[in-house]
């Protein structure tokens, strides 16, 4: 396998509670509420790590399913994502990209969504 998988840098998920679940990681968990918009919560962990919960009417998350979606950190997605098609990893859709990050969702062995990412 080609890059270094340095353990968990996103986990996201659907979730029909939306409110409830927001307000579980703000306030119960106490953690940063970093974004806020009408489909996505965004909350970052101690140690950086991101946490964000999608309400299940998003489209652009629909593939998710029921469980939660963990991203791996890689240093190189491109790198990363060509030595798992080699071992014939399943990807959903092509390498995404915002202003300082890019990553792409794959299909595990247990046919769960999981993601490399960037950054």
């Amino acid at each position: 396998m080609n890059g270094e998988y340095r353990g968990p840098r996103v986990v996201g998920h659907t979730d029909g509670g939306f409110e409830e679940t927001a307000r579980f990681f703000s306030e119960v968990m106490g953690l940063e509420e970093t974004r806020r918009e009408r489909d996505v919560a965004g909350f970052v962990f101690p140690d950086g790590t991101e946490m964000e919960v999608w309400r299940p009417e998003d489209e652009f998350h629909s593939f998710f399913g029921a469980g939660p979606v963990v991203g791996f950190r890689v240093d190189d997605v491109e790198e990363a994502r060509a030595g798992m098609e080699a071992a014939g990893v399943e990807f959903l859709g092509p390498i995404q990209h915002s202003e300082n990050t890019a990553w792409s969702h794959f299909r595990g062995p247990d046919g769960n969504v999981y993601e490399i990412i960037e950054r």
